[in-house]
């Protein structure tokens, strides 16, 4: 009898936070009179930063918050996106913001990051805020490392105890994820490019988290059976560049948009290994999104005192 790893899906699972944010927002405009409000800087015109902000909005319109796209040309200077922070940061009707990356290179990623507001930091990327997650303290925390802790916990998988590695150590992703697990009480190991033997740190992982956007980097024999794995990576593949298994097994995508998304994980060998895993697409992404709005709620309630 072949075992099948339980499926997290994100989808579902960020459906709830979405329903649940709702009904705070409409409590929260009943009380105070105040809808929460998340305004995006759109610098270029990078087509998957178009599609990011696309879904973004929509998250804003299904929770009922307001949302606001600004367009900037992919030549502007970084002091015209420090002058539009600083306006944003002092209105009162914002109360998250978050420019989407990457940016063009000519505009220092740095100073744009530290001229948010730390209150309004909605990507959780500013310093302070990152300072904080370090020492434990409230604050805004990067959304797809909090989507993966909010799947693990809303499917009662245990966290305190348990040995987990990281594989990819972004800031993004890999650096912030791993001081929410250790937060937790996990013992956490790190892996990168520069890990010599990773199989040695993945086959003893309770729980295997992997960011890297290396598709098929992890292998059957590289994951213990009933681990529970998370897949962050997202990598597109073209019809002429699959092989014959991919085409067989995602023949529909390959079909109607010739191609198909796969993760950093080798899904089929590694699923009947899992105890649970996180599918793509339909796992961390839709988490991040949520998360994304969880944060900009949480910043509006501090703004305005609400608990």
């Amino acid at each position: 009898m072949i075992k099948i790893a339980r499926l997290i899906s994100g989808t579902r699972i960020s459906q709830d936070i979405k329903n649940e944010i709702t009904e705070e927002v409409k409590e929260m405009k009943r009380t105070k009179g105040i809808v929460p409000g998340l305004s995006v800087i759109l610098v270029g015109d990078n087509p998957a930063s178009k599609v990011y902000v696309r879904s973004k909005q929509k998250g804003c319109e299904e929770v009922g918050f307001k949302s606001e796209t600004i367009r900037m040309d992919k030549s502007a200077p970084t002091e015209d996106v420090l002058k539009e922070l600083d306006r944003l940061n002092n209105r009162e009707d914002i109360h998250g913001i978050l420019v989407q990356l990457p940016l063009p290179e000519q505009i220092d990623k740095a100073k744009v990051l530290e001229a948010i507001y730390p209150e309004k930091d909605v990507d959780g990327f500013h310093p302070v805020n990152i300072g904080k997650l370090v020492t434990q303290q409230k604050c805004l925390v990067p959304a797809t490392p909090l989507g993966i802790i909010e799947m693990l916990k809303r499917e009662n998988i245990v966290i305190k105890g348990k040995n987990v590695t990281v594989v990819g150590h972004s800031e993004i992703v890999g650096k912030p994820v791993s001081l929410l697990l250790l937060n937790e009480w996990a013992t956490v190991t790190i892996c990168h490019i520069e890990t010599r033997d990773l199989k040695i740190h993945t086959i003893d992982a309770d729980i295997l988290i992997v960011a890297t956007g290396v598709s098929y980097l992890i292998k059957g024999d590289m994951v213990k059976e009933g681990a529970v794995v998370i897949d962050v990576g997202i990598n597109r593949i073209t019809k002429d560049k699959a092989n014959q298994e991919l085409l067989e097994w995602r023949k529909e995508d390959f079909e109607n948009k010739g191609a198909t998304l796969i993760g950093d994980v080798d899904f089929l060998r590694v699923e009947p290994k899992a105890s649970y895993i996180s599918p793509v697409p339909g796992g961390v992404g839709p988490m991040t999104i949520a998360m994304l709005l969880s944060n900009t709620l949480k910043a509006a309630k501090n703004i305005v005192g609400m608990k």
